[in-house]
């Protein structure tokens, strides 16, 4: 058992979110107990999330997609009401990091992202976006099966770029605006979540290979070695659960 504030803290201490200018509060979004004996982490703190936390006797609900984005309608109504009153009729803890959790050199989406594709010497690129090697060149629809066996979800490829690829770039979810960031330093290939209209046509007209991954299966990790690392920090209870999204 560890307190709330000690195990936000220590994530604050890891994440520093406030070096981030987001879309949305980082850190406790709705409060619980005030002792947690048990963490699920998740994407999403969707319905489905929820409700499986409480059936796992949850005291935190850890997640990369939280509540309160900028722009979002403020009434407590609907959905969001319903999501609200099970989190607070069981006195579970709402945390949510969205990108300190994408951009963390250790526990973040990018960083995990590299160690599940096996891609080398992963590293930060300009802004979110990170590149890295291969452990050996592949053709552009080999490496579309590694990724698909990897995230155990078929990647939209798109693109005219080389006949082997070897330096790719990677930003997880919906950063498919960032392909310019890796055509312009040279790479064969860009990695993110989801895909835009324009994507195709910067991804054939400026030669480099895109993947769609999936927004929800690039950003699965990040909680998960997160969570891990509160296991081991304050030897409470983890668990991940997944809530599949195709998107």
């Amino acid at each position: 058992m560890a307190s709330r504030n000690e195990i936000l803290n220590k994530i604050n201490e890891w994440l520093q979110p406030d070096d981030f200018q987001d879309y949305c509060p980082n850190g406790l979004q709705v409060e619980g107990t005030s002792e947690i004996k048990t963490v699920i982490s998740g994407v999403t703190a969707s319905k489905a999330l929820i409700e499986a936390a409480i059936e796992a006797n949850a005291d935190m609900i850890l997640v990369h997609h939280g509540y309160f984005w900028k722009g979002e309608d403020q009434r407590i109504q609907g959905m969001k009401r319903e999501r609200l009153k099970q989190l607070l009729d069981n006195d579970i803890n709402l945390v949510a990091y969205h990108l300190p959790l994408d951009d963390h050199p250790e526990y973040g989406n990018n960083r995990q992202l590299a160690d599940i594709l096996n891609i080398k010497n992963p590293r930060p690129l300009g802004g979110l976006v990170w590149e890295g090697e291969l452990a050996e060149a592949m053709s552009p629809e080999k490496f579309g099966l590694h990724i698909a066996r990897q995230l155990h979800r078929e990647p939209l490829w798109v693109g005219e770029g080389p006949t082997s690829i070897k330096r790719v770039g990677w930003c997880t979810g919906a950063a498919q605006g960032f392909i310019n960031t890796a055509q312009e330093a040279g790479l064969d290939a860009y990695i993110s979540g989801e895909i835009s209209e324009p994507t195709t046509h910067t991804a054939r007209e400026c030669g480099i290979h895109y993947y769609a991954a999936g927004h929800h299966a690039t950003e699965r990790y990040g909680v998960q070695a997160l969570g891990k690392a509160l296991a081991q920090e304050f030897g409470v209870t983890h668990k991940f659960i997944d809530c599949d999204n195709p998107v």
